[in-house]
């Protein structure tokens, strides 16, 4: 083929090209090169496969059209490919609805969830939605795992634990008829500093004369069981061990629960973990402290009933359990003091399906605590997908009891569920590109807690069915160089063109080479793009708003100067490296600004006088102002004070300028007002005005207001000082004289009432001690009586 002959097709196949993704579609734009890349860029792309579809010069890339161009471009609808997905429904038994004719059925014979399998052809951009039922079955099997904190401080708590196997039995009996209860304990890794090792406290680890048993990490004391009793025998055989720390070691206990399922025989039910403790947790990291660095594997390491890796092992991360949780379906209930709620209730943010219930000091209503737990557990359903393929996105629509609807992340959930209520979730699956192998995935999608899930199978639609019919080394193709398929030439590996005419070692020839560079430079197409039969083909970037252009991809629109992280400033355009701006921006960035609008201050000037408007931004001549416009001046005496010597020795011959007042104040205009009302207001001014107040050396005020008006300095003073009026002796001496004897007046009657309640407290004193008194009555020996008797011997009486 001659040369130029050559050099002009690809000139003009390369025009053509670029006129196509300026005005095309998206199609268009991304320039497929065969019917498979077409219908992966858009649900809405379609490949005409008419041969003679195209004209002279146009590329095979225009082929690739939206559907209605295709058409409106001639192209026959039977020659146009737009292959679409659509959803098989594999499996789809109905979930149960229990009636008086339905007796007790096995878990396998429960549905809840329905469809149980799909098949969903997938084109890139178009989703497939499909509706998913789910119905809360009644009578539907449980199983319980009592895990319980067996520290000394659990003492109490141990007590009331003990006859909870046939108690909760005959709750249960209200919700399933199918009910069993296991039970584990755990204290904490049997390593420093967690416990001491020291042989007398490896034996017996409580103080004083407590007997309490060997501390362990993990036992597993009861196999799932509906043996109630059996549950009480066991539990009440349990002792209370004691560590160092406070925070326990329940998360590896729980990382053993959950993935050790024959140990403590978990059925495909409804499983739920109730973790009882009164103190905190450690978790991932912790183990460093007892020199224990090797990740938890999250495997099962029990034998005979205890866990033997403590030792070995570091706790697991929240993230391990969270995943081990969901992978075994096991809904966890956190029965914790009061004390531990807000942890337990930040940790139940991160597991999802858990509960945290508050348990009393003596675990004394952990058995409502239960119920109450699982009845908000079951009553709300929560939908979780396995891992999606790379380029596949699902969203959900949840339609819940009453219609209420919920999107986004609430359309994966609904709440208020009762036993018997059904559920809708319409569920949509999109997927962006192909696989990089030609095989179906598989993604999964259950409630989370329970065992049942919907299997989808997801097949991809990635290449035109017209694919199947092609001629390989065709004719048509530069005689055998390509395949024609669909309409258009696929070529053999290494050679390229619209019909395959150019081998890419012709390509990298100097002859055509030589056309890709500019100003005959080395860098082929800049670097930017490929020498195709002597044109350059811009690369294309993964954003595509960022685009290679020119005759040798020498520009592009995403590499010039940027400000405020934005491009051009956000107030140009980027073209061909170079920013153009918008009107009233200047800056190889776009970012000063020709308004100085931001630079006039309130009196109207540019930057107050004080220095230039650059970039819409005041730069001061004068260092000492500051602020937008220039007007702030930190170390400035103020307008008040720099004037007021000036105006005072002009207006009343005072102050310290009064002998040097023509020489140093004749830079002002004086006008004197005979009142404060009279002086000019800011509001009235279209000049900057300031109002000052001050005061002389025999503390009289005056004011004045001080303004430049055209150049013209003016200061309008109040003729008459505000002096303060001086003391009316009188009232001041009548006030003293007459606080003093107020005074005296008072103190004489405090004094007064001090001593009337002085003399009433003794004479009660006299009064009661004389009641006390007891007298003699007995004759005072040394009393001699005033009383002289004298008898006469003779006297008879006669």
């Amino acid at each position: 083929m001659d040369l130029r002959l050559l050099l002009l097709a690809a000139l003009s196949a390369a025009l053509s090209s670029s006129w196509a993704q300026q005005e095309g579609s998206i199609c268009i734009k991304a320039n497929a090169q065969s019917c498979g890349e077409c219908i992966q860029v858009s649900e809405t792309c379609g490949w005409c496969s008419d041969e003679k579809f195209l004209t002279v010069g146009q590329p095979k890339s225009a082929r690739c059209d939206d559907v209605e161009s295709l058409r409106k471009r001639k192209c026959d609808e039977k020659n146009i490919e737009n292959p679409r997905g659509n959803i098989d429904i594999n499996t789809n038994k109905p979930v149960t609805i229990r009636n008086s004719n339905t007796g007790k059925l096995k878990p396998e014979q429960i549905t809840q969830i329905q469809p149980q399998k799909v098949t969903l052809t997938l084109r890139s951009g178009e989703a497939q939605t499909f509706d998913l039922k789910f119905r809360r079955a009644e009578d539907y099997p449980i199983d319980l795992y009592y895990l319980m904190d067996l520290s000394f401080s659990m003492k109490d708590d141990l007590e009331n634990v003990k006859n909870l196997g046939t108690d909760l039995m005959r709750e249960m009996q209200a919700i399933t008829s199918d009910f069993r209860i296991g039970f584990g304990s755990f204290v904490e890794k049997t390593v420093m500093p967690y416990i001491s090792t020291t042989p007398a406290r490896l034996i017996n680890p409580c103080t004083g004369n407590q007997n309490c048993t060997s501390p362990f990490s993990y036992k597993n004391v009861l196999k799932l069981t509906n043996k109630g009793d059996e549950f009480n025998r066991l539990v009440s055989q349990q002792q209370i061990s004691g560590n160092l720390d406070s925070p326990e070691g329940g998360f590896d206990a729980i990382m053993q629960v959950a993935v050790c399922e024959e140990q403590i025989g978990w059925r495909n039910v409804t499983r739920l973990l109730v973790f009882s403790t009164d103190a905190g947790f450690h978790f991932a990291g912790d183990g460093k402290l007892g020199g224990i660095v090797l990740p938890n594997d999250g495997k099962c390491h029990l034998e005979n009933n205890m866990y033997t890796m403590s030792h070995y092992y570091d706790y697991p991360s929240i993230a391990h359990l969270v995943q081990k949780l969901s992978d075994h379906n096991i809904q966890t209930i956190f029965a914790v003091t009061e004390e531990f709620q807000p942890v337990y209730k930040e940790l139940k943010n991160l597991i999802p399906k858990s509960a945290v219930g508050t348990l009393s000091s003596n675990s004394s209503n952990v058995i409502k605590l239960i119920i109450d737990a699982y009845n908000s557990l079951s009553s709300e359903v929560i939908l979780e997908n396995g891992r999606l393929p790379e380029g596949v996105s699902i969203t959900y629509k949840s339609i819940c009891k009453n219609g209420v609807e919920g999107t986004g992340e609430n359309g994966r959930k609904c709440s208020n569920i009762s036993l018997g209520d059904e559920v809708t979730f319409k569920i949509s699956v999109e997927s962006q590109k192909c696989p990089s192998h030609d095989k179906p995935e598989v993604i999964t999608i259950k409630p989370l807690g329970f065992t049942e899930e919907v299997e989808v199978v997801l097949k991809f639609i990635c290449d035109c069915e017209c694919a199947a019919f092609g001629e390989k080394n065709s004719k048509e193709c530069s005689n055998g160089h390509g395949t024609l398929e669909c309409g258009a030439c696929k070529c053999n590996e290494g050679r390229i063109g619209g019909q395959c005419e150019c081998s890419k070692d012709e390509v990298r020839t100097e002859d055509l080479d030589a056309n890709c560079r500019k100003d005959n430079g080395t860098d082929i197409c800049s670097n930017n793009g490929d020498c195709v039969c002597g044109t350059c083909e811009c690369k294309k970037r993964e954003n595509p708003a960022e685009i290679y252009s020119g005759q040798y991809c020498e520009c592009d629109n995403f590499n010039c100067d940027r400000s405020n992280n934005k491009l051009c400033g956000g107030h140009g355009q980027c073209v061909c490296r170079k920013c153009v701006c918008d009107a009233n921006y200047t800056g190889s960035a776009c970012d000063c600004s020709m308004d100085n609008s931001t630079c006039l201050a309130k009196n109207g000037q540019i930057c107050n006088g004080r220095g230039i408007c650059e970039c819409g931004i005041c730069k001061c001549t004068n260092a000492k102002f500051q602020g937008p416009t220039c007007e702030i001046c930190p170390t400035c005496p103020g307008v008040c004070t720099e004037h007021k010597d000036c105006v005072q020795c002009r207006a009343f011959k005072e102050g310290e300028k009064k002998d040097t007042c023509e020489q140093d104040c004749s830079y002002f205009k004086l006008i004197t007002v005979n009142d404060r009302d009279k002086l000019p207001q800011p509001t009235d001014q279209s000049f900057p005005l300031t109002h000052c107040k001050e005061r002389d050396a025999n503390d009289c005020w005056f004011y004045y207001t001080y303004a430049i008006r055209n150049g013209t300095k003016e200061v309008y003073v109040v003729e008459s000082l505000e002096c303060p009026a001086g003391p009316d002796i009188i009232p001041i001496v009548a006030g003293v004289v007459a606080g003093i004897v107020l005074i005296g007046l008072a103190l004489l009657l405090i004094w007064k009432l001090l001593m009337i309640i002085h003399d009433r407290r003794e004479f009660a004193k006299f009064e009661k001690e004389k009641m006390n008194a007891k007298w003699d009555a007995s004759e005072n020996p040394i009393y001699k009586s005033a009383v002289t008797t004298v008898v006469n011997p003779k006297y008879e009486g006669k």
